[in-house]
């Protein structure tokens, strides 16, 4: 049991870091733009594809610098040249735009890689176990993945707090008219903070490929957790999103693990009452409701708090 607990809680935090990585840059996009991007999912996606690719061309290391550079840069050319021309038209038009987007690079990925899963492999420098806990090893990938992940978020939050350019970033969505005349480019500023945050779901990709699948449907199997986390973090607290994306990383990975049931609690039901849905609901594992738990969660969490855990009524 102690085994289980300790596996399943770096292996919770592991998770819960890589959703934080990724719901970081959605949650810095909709902060600064207000905008709600559908295709989030689908710049990790790409991340993990180029990184793929680039590990094959020039290695892994050069690809787990250059794969971010290559999302941010689309992420920028979809701010620049979609989100921008659409905004004088509402949040709405934005979010149908991006939704749109996220079909159309899905599709795209599979007719450049294909529907089945690709060879993209844990670089042979981190292809070792860490360490042995319980005769588990613990691989040193897994490591360096949640190494990564919190130096992002401590360096994350210090530019966004600490610097002139987070306070300058941070002012241009509150108060772009007063920004723009204090000189500072407010469409320039909102371009980058987009692609800065694709950047960040493009390194989640390229880090987190060689450890899950890789595949053109990672996007659609990952998106909407994103959105869970990011409400139940509260839209817009970037703190919210770090505690919510523990949360649910810890929740779902426990769930994952356990194996007991109301008929391994309380015994079976009396055989006289014979198949019914009552004995279907009896036998069902806390595992094989896991992948819903997260969605319970933000049902639990609208209700008792609708803006989420950090949140506020204004975000």
């Amino acid at each position: 049991m102690l085994e289980l607990i300790v596996i399943s809680t770096l292996n919770g935090l592991l998770f819960g870091m890589l959703l934080f990585l990724l719901s970081s840059g959605l949650t810095v996009i909709f902060s600064m733009m207000g905008v709600l991007n559908f295709a989030h999912a689908s710049f990790y996606m790409l991340g993990a594809f180029f990184g793929f690719q680039l590990t094959k061309w020039i290695g892994f290391w050069p690809a787990l610098l250059l794969a971010p550079l290559l999302v941010g840069a689309i992420g920028m050319a979809v701010e620049r040249y979609g989100l921008r021309n659409t905004h004088k038209h509402g949040h709405v038009a934005e979010l149908l735009l991006t939704f749109g987007l996220a079909f159309a690079i899905e599709e795209i990925v599979a007719m450049m890689w294909g529907r089945s899963p690709v060879d993209y492999r844990v670089p042979a420098l981190l292809d070792f176990p860490a360490f042995t806990i319980f005769s588990t090893n613990y691989p040193a990938y897994k490591i360096f993945m949640l190494a990564v992940s919190i130096l992002i978020f401590i360096v994350l939050l210090m530019v966004l707090k600490r610097t002139r350019v987070g306070l300058i970033v941070q002012a241009a969505l509150t108060h772009p008219h007063m920004v723009g005349h204090l000189g500072h480019n407010v469409g320039r500023i909102f371009m980058l903070v987009f692609g800065v945050g694709s950047a960040l779901a493009g390194i989640a990709g390229v880090i987190a490929g060689p450890a899950l699948v890789t595949q053109s449907d990672m996007a659609a199997a990952l998106g909407p957790i994103l959105f869970v986390v990011i409400v139940f973090g509260g839209l817009g607290s970037l703190p919210g999103a770090f505690i919510a994306s523990l949360v649910i990383g810890l929740v779902q990975t426990f769930a994952v693990a356990l194996n007991g049931s109301l008929a391994s609690a309380f015994g079976p039901l009396d055989p006289s009452m014979g198949p019914s849905v009552l004995t279907d609901i009896w036998n069902v594992t806390i595992a094989q409701v896991a992948p819903i738990v997260p969605y319970l969660l933000l049902v639990i969490i609208l209700i008792v708090r609708p803006m989420g855990l950090m949140g506020t009524r204004e975000t």
